[in-house]
């Protein structure tokens, strides 16, 4: 089929939109509302406005008409102008309405210099916003409370970006539209994070196109405590954070920084730097000898717990799979426990004035953080979380460009030491091959021969296979999945009995750390750089030439040689496991129901 844009002839297919066929034929549309990766164009924004011009066939009605390019099908023979005198009037008077029923203080915005917002309204040509209102924003303050993620209303568009993300993406169903007019805006179902489905893993945050959602900002705690002479800072860094820290600075996406965020702590004023790949090559010890005693016992099947949303969707979702979880804490909190008690002491630190500062790519962890079960005498094991996000800021406000810093290295004696299967930790399937790996040394005294599990390496959202461990153990089953849709489906699988698995790995994010809710945002795209990522956290491995094994970690084999004991010894069970709770949310999600709902209205 054909017609016409701006003139000029376009091939197009049936069920195409205008806006499809426009940027298939490089035309450019301005769009604000929509987001193609997730499959989201409710036409809400109107920014994409186009006039559109029937055929020449008889009985056409030669009346222009002007539609949202965005969820507009393109028509046989019809002609569509982007940039008529009225479309652009029209799409400018759109965004002067949109822009007065938002909070217009940029400087104080989390999102400021990233602002989609700004950048459609540049793009329709915006030159002033004559109306103000008087009320509605102003009396609605932003949540500032203690949870990971902050809505403020005042700076939503209600481009519904997160409900779609949260619904189709990730098949919680935590949020909703809500009010009318100028106190229209978005709410969590059940009224809390406490009593809605919501996990806190922060895809909302990673589609927001403003500052409406963000994470709760604590590099000022970071500032206090870089500031105070008495305060030992210890920060430690996540997997992902060495590859998808760069481009914010413009570097080539999938760079590996490490040495360059080395430098900038050391720059900061950090009194001791960490590795969590360090952590991660210890939980591989203790998860892979708790999987191996699953298995002598045949309880099966065992859930890594690596991930924190992980954690809240079965806390809350799916409280009768928590007998089958893995009780080994993640590194980012087996990290915080060694370094307040090994640590302190062979440094002579008193643990009292340690502050563990964790930089992650993930909102939950601030929520992880929180746990009592993580806490020793009240005092928490992770003081702050930050994302990959206030990173950035914070390094910005201190004056630090990562990009002309030279790469230092880690060089604390004691836990700075990592195997490439800690480093993999960071992507969907690396905690899965990590652990087969040590599984596979334990059972045979011996290492495995192929060390890059191919079979544990696709991107699919649920995959399986068959790993072979030898021994008495011989052949077992394992799944992996990333995303809460395919988790969804797998977990039920498993209950009702149609899934058999002997371990099974969770990342509750599409793409694992790599692309978690704490990890930079891209304008009008959600997680872009997945694959360049992944890509750089196995070329990480491939470099760890002589230790790719948790197991031949020097400075893992340390701990346990100066203060563990063993794998799985009581005193590692007490510091380096933990447990978890059911706390239905009492908010079932019914996302079908949704959007039934969606198209019924449409047809009214």
């Amino acid at each position: 089929m054909y017609a016409n844009i701006n003139g000029r002839e376009v091939e197009f297919s049936a069920n195409e939109t205008i806006l499809d066929v426009a940027r298939r034929n490089d035309v450019h549309i301005p769009t604000l509302c929509e987001l193609h990766d997730i499959d989201h164009a409710p036409g809400t924004c109107r920014v994409c406005l186009v006039e559109v011009h029937a055929g020449a066939h008889a009985g056409d009605d030669p009346t222009p008409r002007y539609v949202t390019a965005c969820d507009t099908p393109m028509v046989e023979g019809s002609n569509v102008m982007t940039r008529t005198h009225k479309v652009q009037a029209m799409r400018q008077l759109q965004m002067e309405m949109t822009m007065a029923d938002h909070r217009q203080d940029c400087a104080t915005c989390p999102r400021t210099g990233r602002c989609e917002l700004l950048v459609a309204a540049n793009s329709v040509g915006l030159k002033q916003v004559r109306f103000r209102y008087t009320e509605g924003w102003k009396d609605l303050p932003p949540d500032t409370g203690s949870q990971p993620i902050i809505y403020d209303r005042s700076r939503c568009i209600r481009c519904a970006r997160c409900v779609a993300v949260c619904r189709k993406i990730q098949d919680v169903d935590a949020l909703e539209l809500s009010g009318w007019g100028n106190t229209a805006g978005v709410r969590l179902k059940g009224g809390s994070v406490d009593a809605s489905p919501c996990v806190t893993c922060g895809q909302c945050v990673m589609v927001c196109p403003t500052g409406a959602l963000s994470e709760r900002d604590q590099t000022q705690e970071v500032l206090d405590y870089l500031a105070d002479p008495d305060i030992v800072t210890v920060f430690q860094t996540a997997p992902a954070i060495r590859v998808g820290f760069g481009e914010e600075f413009g570097l080539p996406p999938g760079s590996n920084v490490e040495g360059q965020i080395i430098a900038a702590l050391r720059k900061l004023g950090a009194d001791v730097i960490l590795d969590t790949n360090f952590g991660a090559d210890v939980v591989i010890m203790e998860e892979g000898t708790e999987l191996l005693g699953h298995l002598k016992a045949k309880k099966r099947p065992t859930f890594t717990s690596c991930c924190p949303a992980w954690i809240n969707f079965a806390e809350k979702h799916y409280p009768e799979v928590l007998p089958m979880l893995s009780t080994t804490r993640s590194p980012q909190a087996v990290m915080g426990k060694v370094a307040k008690t090994y640590l302190a002491r062979k440094r002579g630190i008193d643990p009292k004035m340690m502050r563990m500062i964790s930089i992650m790519p993930c909102t939950a962890k601030k929520g992880e953080a929180a746990r009592e079960q993580l806490t020793t005498n009240g005092i928490p094991d992770v003081d702050i979380v930050l994302t990959m996000r206030e990173f950035a800021r914070l390094l910005r406000r201190e004056g630090i460009n990562l990009k002309q810093l030279e790469p230092s290295t880690y060089d604390d004696p004691l836990m700075s030491e990592y195997s490439g299967a800690g480093a993999i930790f960071g992507t969907t399937g690396g905690v899965m091959e990590a652990a087969v790996r040590t599984m596979y040394y334990v059972v045979n005294g011996k290492e495995l021969e192929h060390v890059e599990v191919a079979q544990l390496r696709g991107f699919e959202n649920v995959r399986s296979a068959h790993v072979n461990l030898g021994g008495e153990f011989g052949e077992i089953k394992v799944a992996m999945c990333h995303g809460l849709k395919g988790t969804r489906k797998l977990v039920e699988a498993v209950l009702d009995g149609s899934a058999d698995f002997d371990f099974i790995e969770i990342m509750a994010c599409p793409g694992g750390c790599v692309d978690g809710g704490g990890t930079l945002r891209s304008k009008k795209a959600y997680i872009p750089y997945a694959m360049k990522r992944r890509e750089t956290i196995f070329d990480i491995d491939r470099t760890k030439v002589r230790v790719r094994q948790s197991h031949n970690n020097r400075q893992v084999q340390k701990l346990y040689a100066d203060y563990l004991e063993k794998p799985h010894s009581e005193k590692a069970h007490h510091m380096l496991h933990t447990h978890y709770t059911s706390r239905p949310c009492g908010v079932e999600a019914n996302v079908q129901a949704e959007w039934d709902e969606i198209d019924a209205q449409g047809k009214r």
